[in-house]
């Protein structure tokens, strides 16, 4: 039974997923200091949060049965992300859930704005009649520069086409197929800003995108251009969007986010040309229940060991892309482990090689799910998605990821190359239409297993009665072989057997099986 701690408020409806899970406990305490956070984190296996609780290293460090925390929306700001990865812990968000609502948002933020909807709805409330000072202008016809095209990007691109707007998109990830696709033309940054009639931002705030939109593209602008930022503060410089409006350059700005949240004394708010909302994108009935849906979800995956795509300390996994490697995710953790149990020595290098249709997507997700199949032979359930890389580099272990244009017959297959200071060994798998996984090849013998159950593998010389005396002496102590599989490659030379049996085969027998006369080598492989 998992524990989950539910720290913020959140309903019921986003919670089903976790209340309906009969192997789940969900507990919810709102309001909780640090302190008592510490006291009662131990007992939980996930924590599940909003915006108001700080998840600290001190929390973080206290929860010794911590797998994943969860955040119920895009930001993760109050959740001390290296702490986590040092932990070996997920950390969860749920890119998704608002995009719709903050798509809207923006779309009704470039509407007010070109309409001037907010000003006039005050004017009114004053007791005025004043339809001259309000002039607007139509959106028809009009270029609406997008910075940023991800999910809420591409949602508002699509809404400004329906509009009969011309729109140009800067992307660093954007490609020519993409941009047809949407019916968009792409530009650079700088050719975006001296088309665009509005300009709305929708990237995430890094070191490479803060203050994209500053006082030298403010420069480049058309007079009268509009500025929506519904993404996040410090992607424009305020400064020099305030210096803009001042001038005349820029006819009006309507913002959601701030550099500075709340915006105290912030000039922009006394301009008349700038509307405002506090942070609302996401706030709407069906986000707020729709990242919970999903972060709840995501909490059950990571806690039953199945594929997960949403965590913020792991490597993002496009749903296309990852609806391509989801069913190679158990088979590549099989593979890892499987060859790990058959190598001598301290491992020194894992290489993964990609061939046939694998090689088309990121398989960066499958690479990592494979080092933690071959570390947790060593390190058992310490090891981790999050923390797999980590714990490879600090013991000095190097991964290779590599593609391959050969096939060698398969659609696609994933080979695994262990190097360790005595030998190296080599593992490859593939999935069989209607067979499921299979492992295929073992170092240089081709084979045909399932990778799963108590499996012996036994490197022999190819002699006549070999693969009978094995069998009989199996038999004799009450081992019940459920299929068996042999590889060679020269008649009378080195080859494999490798056997699935109903149970665990005691040391005495395999010490008895190495005793044959052919039998170079006996080693039982387990693949629960």
């Amino acid at each position: 039974m998992f524990k989950v701690l539910v720290s913020d408020p959140l309903s019921d409806l986003g919670l089903q997923k976790l209340l309906e899970a009969e192997d789940v406990e969900v507990v919810k305490q709102t309001g909780l200091s640090e302190q008592e956070l510490i006291n009662i984190i131990p007992e939980y296996d996930a924590l599940l949060v909003r915006s108001q609780t700080k998840v600290t290293p001190a929390i973080i460090e206290a929860g010794t049965r911590l797998r994943a925390i969860g955040r119920a929306g895009v930001g993760v700001d109050n959740i001390n992300i290296p702490a986590a990865t040092n932990q070996g812990v997920v950390v969860i968000n749920a890119p998704d859930g608002n995009t719709i609502s903050t798509a809207e948002h923006t779309f009704a933020m470039i509407m007010g704005l070109a309409r001037r909807i907010p000003h006039a709805y005050y004017s009114m409330m004053r007791g005025e009649w004043d339809r001259k000072t309000f002039v607007g202008v139509e959106l028809s016809g009009k270029t609406l520069g997008v910075v940023g095209l991800g999910r809420i990007g591409a949602e508002v691109a699509k809404r400004a086409k329906v509009f009969n707007m011309n729109v140009v998109a800067y992307d660093p990830f954007l490609t020519e197929d993409r941009a047809k696709k949407l019916g968009i033309t792409p530009a650079t940054i700088d050719e975006l800003v001296s088309v665009a009639d509005f300009i709305t931002v929708h990237t995430p705030l890094t070191k490479e995108t803060k203050y994209i939109i500053n006082s030298d593209r403010f420069a480049k602008m058309k007079d009268g251009v509009r500025i929506v930022n519904c993404a996040r503060g410090g992607i424009i410089e305020e400064k020099a969007l305030y210096e803009a409006i001042v001038s005349g350059k820029v006819a009006g700005a309507a913002l959601d986010v701030f550099e500075v949240e709340p915006p105290v004394e912030n000039p922009l708010l006394t301009l008349p040309q700038v509307i405002v909302t506090p942070h609302l994108g996401a706030s709407t009935v069906e986000a707020q229940e729709n990242v919970a849906i999903d972060v709840s979800e995501e909490i059950l995956h990571v806690l039953r060991n199945e594929p997960f795509k949403n965590a913020v300390n792991l490597p993002s996994v496009p749903a296309d892309v990852m609806e391509k490697l989801e069913p190679y995710f158990k088979l590549a953790e099989k593979l890892g482990h499987f060859v790990a149990q058959t190598a001598v020595g301290g491992l020194k290098e894992v290489t993964v090689t990609y061939s046939g249709e694998l090689t088309e997507v990121d398989t960066a997700a499958l690479t990592r799910t494979v080092l933690k199949g071959a570390l947790s032979y060593h390190l058992g359930d310490s090891v981790n998605y999050v923390n797999a890389p980590h714990l490879a580099k600090s013991r000095e272990i190097s991964v290779v990821e590599q593609k391959s244009s050969a096939n060698k017959g398969f659609s696609s297959l994933v080979t695994v190359t262990l190097k360790t200071n005595q030998e190296e060994k080599k593992v490859a798998g593939t999935l069989l239409n209607g067979y499921g996984a299979r492992i295929v090849k073992v170092d240089e013998y081709s084979v045909d297993i399932q990778p799963k159950g108590h499996l012996i593998l036994i490197n022999h010389t190819d002699r006549p009665g070999a693969i009978g005396r094995v069998g009989t002496m199996l038999g004799n102590n009450d081992v019940n072989i459920a299929t068996m599989q042999v590889g060679r490659r020269d008649i009378g030379g080195n080859a494999i057997m490798i056997l699935s049996v109903d149970r665990q085969v005691s040391p005495d027998v395999l010490d008895s099986l190495g005793e044959l006369s052919e039998i170079i080598s006996v080693t039982e492989i387990e693949l629960t």
